[in-house]
């Protein structure tokens, strides 16, 4: 299993997805109507231009929930074996929170949890 694997692996995966992309095209109908290209709101026509900025803020706090629910993906296979590896673990996990609350208070601090 060596190079030769994951050459064909990775050809077998384009082709794969060529594959459902051509039989889509073929298969499928399509209709070619000029209210397809307008952006779509709830079944309302837009007022303005549809292309408008976001407040940063809504970024930064996808983001922090994002970091605090890849911590709890982490934290489900530590509990499984938190048994079995001992007290290394739970220092390794101690850390581990600590740096993810000094994260959570540089965040509180800097305001980025501040709904607008």
């Amino acid at each position: 299993m060596g190079s030769a694997s994951l050459i064909l692996l990775l050809i077998c995966g384009m082709a794969f997805a060529a594959g459902g992309i051509l039989l889509s095209l073929l298969l499928a109908k399509s209709s070619k109507n000029s209210q397809k290209g307008l952006p779509y709101e709830c079944g309302i026509d837009t007022i303005g231009p549809s292309w408008i900025q976001f407040n940063v803020g809504y970024y930064l706090f996808a983001l922090i929930f994002l970091v605090f629910d890849v911590e709890l993906v982490f934290m489900y296979p530590w509990a499984v074996v938190v048994k079995e590896v001992g007290m290394i673990a739970l220092f390794e996990i101690i850390i581990f929170l600590f740096i993810l609350f000094m994260g959570f208070i540089y965040a509180w601090k800097k305001g980025a949890l501040k709904w607008m």
